[in-house]
């Protein structure tokens, strides 16, 4: 195991480049991803016009979760983020296996993202499909995110900027052009709703929400990281809330034809013309870039952590010498994420991401009491006080044990077969050390 000196010398290697800025970024591309493109109307097929207001609720539900790791983060100003918290509270053992279940889903997004991000450049560039061009987009992609994220923070934060930009003000466009379509009878919805599908909805909503996380992890390269994390997540779940909710109900009271995977792309073809189709389509790529992007950030900086706590090889937490990134660690990540975009196999495992968090989520909140039992006074003097002690906690544990029961006995199978493969790794690096 690492020792607490070794550990903070290599965080100490670490520049502290991210801003509050930035990391308002990470916290939107980590969270805003395909979804947005797809959400409008899933919602509508299920909940019709109470849709877009449905997604105003679980935003103040899925709130108090982000309340609550906000005031978590308040007490660390290391990297790590839900792995630091669980291995503070619980060892390093419920440490591991809190961070490999959302490093696991992180991977697998981008094997999903970018699978998707190469359909719609094939797309938009009317070329055909075929394995070997895809593979090479894949490598092309996943290669060039690994590259700017090793040769340092600011180089990637840059790139988010940039890629926020071109993915969000299409977006913003479409709901300003479809305010005059607004009608009274669309605008607010009438009588109790009526849902179909109680589970998937509930599933779908939570989904869209989850990623913010990975900010969390950042905390050795963040300015400020104990006040300057929890202003980027209240900032970043508002306005992601207010982004959802707009499209939405803008999409409702524009298009005619309600429903379908496209809901934006339709959105544009009604407001624009054949250009807003290709704005779409081309915002779409970005949006799935950007999230992707944010996840390249996020999920090296997890193994990172878990190799600085001993639960990994040392190897997890070499810092580059020129560039000071964790640069074995996202090479690692990189590797991985191709081979599941190539293989296919990210399909059947995207299914179980949302439980895998929602599990990392419940142990995190559950770690704030302990943690803050464990915490020095003058950690406790600069952390973030809840308001009426632990309720928003406990209401933030009922959100997501309700969004655990919807999940299929599939997903559960993913979920232990993670749990076990994880617990493998996790011993035999403790035997390796010790021989070692």
């Amino acid at each position: 195991m690492s020792s607490g000196m070794d550990v903070d010398a290599n965080q100490a290697k670490l520049k502290r480049d991210i801003g509050l800025f930035a990391v308002g970024l990470l916290v939107l591309n980590g969270v805003i991803g395909a979804g947005i493109f797809g959400l409008p109307g899933k919602l509508v097929e299920q909940a019709g016009i109470w849709g877009p207001w449905l997604i105003i609720i679980f935003g103040i539900l899925i709130s108090s979760v982000v309340w609550t790791f906000a005031a978590i983060a308040s007490y660390f100003n290391t990297t790590g983020g839900p792995v630091a918290y669980a291995n503070r509270a619980f060892g390093p053992l419920v440490g591991f296996q809190t961070g490999w279940l959302l490093y696991i889903g992180r991977v697998t997004a981008i094997g999903a993202n970018t699978n998707v991000l190469v359909t719609y450049a094939l797309d938009l560039a009317k070329v055909a499909d075929s394995e070997m061009l895809r593979g090479f987009l894949l490598l092309l992609i996943i290669g060039g995110l690994v590259a700017i994220n090793i040769m340092g923070v600011k180089k990637t934060v840059k790139a988010i900027n940039v890629i926020t930009l071109i993915k969000i003000l299409p977006v913003l466009l479409l709901i300003v052009l479809a305010i005059p379509h607004i009608t009274p009878d669309k605008a607010f919805p009438n009588g109790v709703p009526e849902f179909d599908q109680v589970s998937g909805l509930v599933l779908i909503i939570l989904y869209a929400f989850v990623g913010f996380e990975g900010a969390l992890v950042t905390a050795g390269e963040t300015k400020d990281p104990k006040k300057t994390i929890p202003r980027a997540l209240f900032t970043g779940i508002f306005i992601i809330t207010a982004i959802y909710f707009l499209i939405s109900w803008t999409y409702v009271n524009a298009v005619e034809d309600l429903g379908g995977d496209t809901p934006l792309i339709d959105m544009g073809e009604v407001l624009i013309g054949p250009i807003g189709v290709v704005m779409i389509v081309i915002a779409a790529i970005f949006s799935i870039l950007g999230n992707a992007t944010a996840i390249v950030v996020a999920a090296p900086r997890m193994t990172f952590a878990m190799a600085e706590e001993g639960s990994l090889p040392a190897w997890f937490g070499k810092v580059h010498d020129k560039y000071s990134t964790p640069a074995n660690s996202i090479m690692f990540l990189g590797v991985l994420a191709f081979f599941l975009a190539i293989s296919g196999t990210f399909v059947y495992l995207a299914a179980a991401s949302t439980l895998a968090r929602m599990i990392a989520y419940i142990i995190c909140m559950v770690s704030l009491p302990v943690i803050r039992k464990k915490a020095d006074q003058e950690t406790l003097d600069n952390a973030m006080l809840l308001p009426f002690g632990y309720l928003i906690p406990i209401i933030a544990i009922i959100v997501c044990t309700f969004a655990i029961l919807q999940a299929d006995i599939i997903n559960w199978a993913y979920i232990i077969g993670f749990i076990v493969l994880g617990s493998g790794l996790y011993f035999a690096n403790s035997i390796f050390s010790k021989k070692g």
